[in-house]
């Protein structure tokens, strides 16, 4: 039942990525119109006060928040396409026919029995409206319930056709067809038990709060506890998309979640100070300051005929954490050798963000520099006091190499570069290219070089015959196998360059960072299945 469990949230983790990865997206664009309607910038740079250019600035952050207002049905046809086994597109169109049909089946079910509020009154009644129709404010959980809904009725019945005069009633239509009642009667349950629901939710939320720090400190541990599992994304999305990372009103809206708020306020010149709540998406403080001072001491601690080796190895992977947030490379190097060491950074990640809080700082970091340079600077000290989040990420850098280099000389931990020689289990891309070189293989990490590792990396899986799915998310190639046994760690770590394996029952991911998507694309083709 374990294993059942953890194989069902973590397909749900994989579909979850459809929807997350593309609302960073937005903030981007709103940061880029908020930087061509900043009055402050446009005092040093002249051409910020041409009409073009500052109507294109609002045009941009006016137009990307109707994506945070509309976080159901944005969840509903994601996750639905994330989680579909097949013909995805399908899925999606019915998820949007689906929601459609489901809103207003809501409506006017409650209009019938009385239960709709006002519509002068709508804040605090627990109601909002939602494409133009007035329901019960379920918000992202919304689209993540009948996302899930769709997907299972999509993967069970998509496939099914009939013959005859029927046959235009199969596949899709059918799945449609299925859904129609079960979407009316969703829509009458939830009209009963949501509001049951949302009391807990808040109670929750209210929990946290009073929580104060601790509440802070145990949602920052969490998030990064939980890396090996693949399912820290489960932590804090609902944090920065649900009303669990506070409720704001901004321009007359009502936002839910911590990035929600954050890009809403973003966009509006009137707010002199960033909601508190925005805590909850400062998680990127060890990936740019934290993490660099444990690859520091990961460095100082080698032994000498290992430095060279090490420094190519931490290097590319330090950048990597400080621009775009993928730690993965940094935490799979001492997370299974010295588990210990994995702890205190969960623990000094959360401690992080608890003094982020009591220092007042409301500046954001999710995803790296790149992130962080784009989200807060144009909105100025007053709002965001982001150099104080640079002065703790500072002190976090010292705190991390301090301790770090404490704990692995104290304990002799045998973290990379501190193996004896021949033993080291981490290769550098310079190592890999000799060993491929030797193998007459391409080195290219690009499309041609991922073609030439696909037959490895299904070798390293256990053959052709052993793997039944094949996923990716940001940085991880998914995968879903008949005999975890067969799965080879070493051939692909050493093999294939990868940063770490994690198997969980029947599944397993294989960290390849940043280029996972050409891995899995080129493993697809080898596989014949490109359709994936």
């Amino acid at each position: 039942m374990k294993e059942k469990i953890m194989n069902q949230l973590q397909n749900f983790s994989k579909g979850m990525f459809v929807p997350v990865l593309i609302l960073p997206i937005a903030g981007i664009i709103i940061a880029i119109g908020n930087i061509l309607t900043n009055a402050k910038l446009a005092e040093y740079l002249p051409f910020l006060k041409n009409n073009l250019v500052f109507g294109l600035g609002k045009m941009l952050s006016g137009s990307l928040v109707s994506v945070l207002t509309n976080l159901g049905i944005i969840f509903c046809v994601g996750l639905a396409v994330g989680l579909a086994k097949k013909k995805k597109a399908e899925a999606g169109f019915t998820s949007l026919l689906v929601f459609l049909v489901f809103i207003n089946a809501m409506n006017i079910f409650l209009n019938l029995n009385g239960k709709l509020a006002p519509a002068d009154a709508l804040r605090g009644s627990g109601q909002t409206t939602v494409l133009g129709v007035q329901i019960l404010d379920m918000g992202v959980f919304l689209g993540i319930i009948l996302g899930i809904v769709v997907a299972y009725f999509h993967n069970k019945f998509s496939e099914k056709e009939f013959d005859g005069a029927f046959q235009i009633y199969g596949g899709s239509r059918l799945v449609f067809i299925i859904l129609i009642p079960v979407t009316v009667l969703l829509a009458i349950v939830c009209s009963y038990i949501w509001p049951v629901v949302q009391g807990g939710i808040n109670n929750l939320g209210e929990f946290i709060k009073n929580s104060g720090n601790f509440g802070i400190f145990t949602y920052g541990t969490l998030e990064r506890l939980l890396i090996p599992t693949g399912l820290h994304h489960l932590v804090y999305t609902p944090f920065l998309y649900s009303s669990l990372g506070g409720v704001a009103e901004v321009g007359g809206q009502v936002f839910e979640g911590a990035r929600n708020i954050y890009f809403a306020e973003m966009a509006d010149p009137t707010i002199a100070k960033l909601s508190a709540s925005v805590i909850w998406d400062a998680r990127g403080l060890s990936k740019m300051f934290g993490l660099i001072g444990a690859c520091l001491a990961m460095y100082h601690t080698a032994l000498p005929q290992n430095k060279t080796k090490i420094k190519a190895i931490l290097i590319p992977a330090a950048v990597t954490s400080i621009l775009a947030g993928v730690t993965e490379p940094i935490e799979f190097s001492f997370m299974f050798v010295a588990p210990v060491l994995f702890g205190i950074h969960a623990v000094l990640s959360g401690l992080g963000m608890v003094i982020l809080n009591l220092l007042g700082v409301t500046a954001i970091g999710p995803n790296g520099l790149i992130d962080f340079l784009l989200y807060n600077l144009p909105l100025g000290i007053e709002k965001t006091g982001w150099p104080m989040y640079i002065l703790v990420g500072i002190g976090q850098f010292i705190v991390y190499y301090l301790i770090f280099r404490f704990v692995i000389t104290k304990f002799k931990l045998k973290t990379p570069g501190r193996e004896e020689e021949g033993e080291t289990k981490l290769y550098t891309k310079s190592d890999y290219k000799a060993k491929a070189t030797s193998n007459k293989e391409s080195v290219d990490t690009k499309a041609s070089g991922e073609a030439n590792l696909a037959p490895v990396i299904v070798e390293g899986l256990g053959g052709v015959d052993n793997i039944v799915k094949v996923d990716n998310c940001f940085t991880r190639l998914r995968l879903i196998v008949k005999d975890s046994s067969l799965v080879n760690e070493a051939l692909l770590k050493n093999e294939t360059a990868a940063n770490g394996v994690v198997i969980k029952g029947e599944n397993v991911q294989v960290i390849y960072g940043l280029r996972v998507t050409g891995v899995r694309k080129s493993v697809d083709e080898y596989l014949g299945i490109e359709s994936n």
